[in-house]
């Protein structure tokens, strides 16, 4: 890694991750890493047009309102970025090529070409690492003063997707460790949901970054929640589902074997 060069965040700026509900007691951390389409001054608009910082390419529509109101219910504290995944996916393996997207779907993103490495180690210094900086210590102060913690990632998708239409409301992505996706699962579609098993992405092999390393490599039971964005666009949806959400995890987070290090086959 280049040492760090000045930071992108001017004085003013919001800092890159910020915390809800910090004084929740709950064994539980909720993290939403597209919880914002912030860019700083230092970076422009990366070309593109306002409108742009509207749509999914930019930050997860809906998913913060859910996480916080999910955090309250829950009496769990909250982590959000605070920055576009525009600028950096904090969701994405530092070698994955989308993780600094110079194309976002259908949109080619010019302030992402031609990137250097100074250029690219300034990004995830200001703004990826200081994020998955605050979530570790999350997790450590969590368990410092109890079991280990689960940990539940908020997400939200497109209702369609290069014109093909996504017909689940409710995503579930996972990958070594299912303790708390397959009754989530079995819950929400029992209340009448259709329900995706690793859809409409996969989080088998490491494909994110949050649920790999936080919660499978670390051993901790976790959760990865996608909503359809159409369920969640206003604040009646989104109070809704929040609503729901609380009601199904507030009985399977009693589970007592959540609350354990998963040991690994391997």
């Amino acid at each position: 890694m280049i040492a760090d060069g000045p930071s992108l965040l001017d004085s003013g700026e919001p800092a890159p991750v910020h915390t809800i509900n910090d004084v929740g007691r709950a064994p539980v951390l909720i993290v939403c890493d597209h919880a914002s389409a912030f860019v700083p001054r230092a970076l422009g608009d990366l070309g593109l047009p306002p409108k742009d910082f509207a749509r999914h390419i930019a930050y997860d529509p809906g998913a913060q309102a859910v996480a916080d109101r999910l955090a309250r219910h829950l009496d769990a504290p909250l982590v959000c970025s605070v920055f576009s995944r525009l600028i950096v996916d904090p969701n994405r393996q530092l070698d994955d090529p989308t993780l600094i997207p110079t194309v976002a779907e259908d949109t080619v993103v010019p302030g992402n070409r031609e990137l250097g490495d100074a250029d690219v180690a300034r990004r995830l210094n200001t703004f990826f690492h200081p994020y998955h900086a605050a979530i570790r210590a999350w997790l450590d102060a969590l368990e410092e003063r109890g079991p280990p913690p689960v940990l539940i990632s908020m997400h939200t998708f497109t209702p369609v997707m290069h014109g093909r239409e996504r017909p689940w409301e409710v995503g579930v992505l996972w990958d070594k460790d299912t303790r708390l996706a397959d009754p989530f699962m079995g819950a929400m579609a029992e209340r009448g949901h259709t329900v995706g098993s690793n859809e409409p992405y996969s989080g088998r092999h490491g494909h994110g970054f949050t649920q790999n390393v936080h919660g499978d490599d670390r051993g901790l039971a976790n959760l990865l929640v996608e909503l359809r964005q159409d369920l969640v666009w206003d604040t009646g949806g989104q109070q809704r589902l929040a609503d729901e959400l609380a009601s199904v995890l507030g009985g399977l987070l009693a589970d007592p074997s959540l609350y354990r290090r998963r040991v690994s086959s391997a």
